[in-house]
């Protein structure tokens, strides 16, 4: 029998719609060693559940966006080593991703396999779990299950741009999972844009998502939150991809996930 202690490390992905995060969650997974992405989208309401704002289907309020109690619970699972049991339909989604350094990942990806090995000759075997959303660090008791905070702060002009030329999604709900949602003129001025700054304004000074610095609370806590401001092109998403890992093994090698 082994004798290996099981780290539990929850890495929290956030940001806009539209910013890039499930790219990040994904580019990360192929990076680390057996990683398992959770994606927030999963735990979506029913349509008809959803609220209406100026009879518009609101998916993006905080309070109503997620099935918060299941969500939560989905965490707590994970945290206590126990596999999560919600089945994900991330598959139907296809992410348009751009081509990017294989070099690079073959980089990281050796550099993780030389933390797992260290790790491992302490009698650790490390499990990485990648939960990626736009909003995670809203509810509470959501931000304090995730180990190792990443927040992909894109300006409104570039959101915008990028949510209007892909304004058709496939649900991932369980209740509606391959029912496909077009966003109608105007959904992000009036729902997808106003709901994040409502969601995140008490990360920054003054509420200001766009210029404000991070708010003290969100920079010198245990679990502070790494902003990563990408650029357009693949070299900007391999900027941010390498600033990430760079994070996830200081982070590791300071203690970061929860020990079984």
């Amino acid at each position: 029998m082994s004798s290996e202690r099981k780290r539990i490390i929850v890495i929290g992905i956030s940001g806009a719609s539209c910013s890039g995060k499930t790219l990040l969650a994904k580019t990360l997974k192929s990076i680390l060693p057996r990683a398992t992405i959770i994606h927030q989208d999963d735990f979506a309401p029913a349509p008809e559940d959803l609220p209406l704002v100026d009879r518009l289907q609101d998916w993006d309020d905080p309070p109503t966006c997620i099935i918060w109690d299941q969500f939560r619970s989905t965490l707590k699972d994970i945290r206590s080593g126990k596999s999560p049991s919600h089945e994900s339909n991330d598959h139907l989604n296809v992410l348009d991703a751009p081509e990017l350094d294989t070099a690079t990942i073959g980089k990281w990806k050796k550099a993780f396999s030389d933390l797992e090995t260290e790790e491992r000759a302490h009698g650790v075997q490390l499990e990485w779990y990648l939960v990626e959303g736009f909003i995670l660090y809203w509810d509470q008791a959501v931000t304090n299950a995730l180990d190792i905070r990443l927040f992909l702060r894109v300006p409104h002009e570039t959101l915008k741009r990028r949510r209007e030329g892909r304004s058709v999604y496939v649900i991932q709900s369980a209740s509606a999972a391959g029912d496909v949602w077009t966003d109608p003129p105007g959904y992000f001025d009036k729902i997808v844009y106003p709901a994040y700054v409502k969601g995140h304004r008490h990360m920054f000074e003054d509420g200001d998502v766009e210029q404000g610095d991070v708010s003290e609370e969100w920079r010198n806590s245990q679990h502070p939150v790494k902003m990563l401001v990408p650029g357009e092109g693949p070299e900007e998403v391999m900027r941010v991809v390498e600033d990430s890992c760079r994070y996830l093994v200081d982070q590791v090698k300071a203690g970061a996930g929860v020990a079984l």
